[in-house]
């Protein structure tokens, strides 16, 4: 299990590297998040074909398709950010183990550390929490809770944002088409959007247009974006194309305090066009558009 960092093909380490070359087969885990290179770029860099392994592939077909052939070579298994960074790649070790297979993780940058980037000390983090997308039947507000329990602590929260890869809608699944939808990414705008409807929902002043946040879009790319205001302010801010996290910001130290006047700054960033705020397909990330229409056809 292979760590490729948040970046691009260059990001993998030299031991993630060398790994990549002892295997008989690389399967590039395509569905928790995106690296800001196609599949084609990968191997070009890796000299090794690059296999696209979907959710399904991961979580039904990994015992034939992973773990039995690992028993007899090596199989590597490519994770955007850190081989931990989502639960699922937790339970494929568990597994591979259980089967009586080695299994080796090499790690990387993740979202979870590279958040520091921002300049709010990663310490001062409490929980981190998830924001879905609302629909007209479903809308989760869980991380609101979350959010109050980091704000009595003087505590930062990490908000990670939807990704939604090789989905089926309600529609297609219940006529038995197995259609899949075109990736979507949520954007900080919808996030915040959601934030605002819920505060209206419970009011408890934790989540209103004045709360201070942090906007992080591309993190560890050359087009990486980060910059802070209030919710009122950056909601309307255009932040490009995805991925996007955002950070809701605790009690400061005047070091934080510092760097987040410093990047204040968000006169250089347009307003969002009128539409924009829909869902957001994989823009610059094309290759995820690949994934989902080879899961179509």
């Amino acid at each position: 299990m292979i760590g490729l960092g948040l970046g691009d093909a260059k990001d993998i380490t030299v031991k993630g590297l060398e790994a990549v070359r002892t295997c008989a087969r690389v399967y590039l885990e395509a569905y928790t998040s995106v690296l800001g290179a196609s599949k084609e770029e990968l191997e070009a860099f890796y000299g090794v074909e690059v296999i696209v392994a979907d959710r399904e592939l991961v979580e039904s077909g990994a015992d034939d398709t992973l773990i039995e052939p690992a028993k007899e070579e090596n199989i590597g298994f490519l994770v955007v950010g850190d081989p931990f960074g989502a639960t699922t790649h937790t339970d494929l070790v568990v597994r591979a183990r259980a089967a009586g297979v080695t299994v080796s993780v090499i790690h990387n940058a993740s979202i979870m550390n590279a958040a520091g980037a921002c300049g709010l000390q990663l310490y001062n983090f409490g929980l981190t929490v998830s924001v879905v997308f609302f629909t007209e039947t479903w809308r989760p507000d869980s991380f609101y809770n979350k959010v109050k329990i980091n704000a009595a602590a003087g505590l930062h929260t990490l908000c990670l944002l939807d990704i939604k890869m090789k989905e089926i809608s309600d529609e297609n699944l219940a006529k038995g088409r197995m259609i899949y939808d075109p990736p979507r990414f949520m954007t900080v705008n919808q996030c915040l959007s959601q934030f605002l409807e819920v505060e209206e929902k419970y009011g408890e002043g934790i989540l209103t247009a004045d709360t201070q946040v942090v906007a992080l879009a591309r993190v560890g790319q050359e087009t990486q974006v980060i910059a802070a205001g209030s919710i009122a302010e950056l909601l309307p801010l255009d932040f490009g194309p995805p991925l996007h996290s955002l950070v809701v910001v605790g009690e400061t130290h005047f070091l934080e305090d510092e760097i987040l006047a410093g990047l204040s700054q968000t006169a250089e960033l347009k307003p969002l066009a009128d539409g924009a705020n829909d869902d957001v397909e994989a823009g610059s990330t094309a290759d995820a558009i690949a994934v989902a229409a080879d899961g179509a056809e």
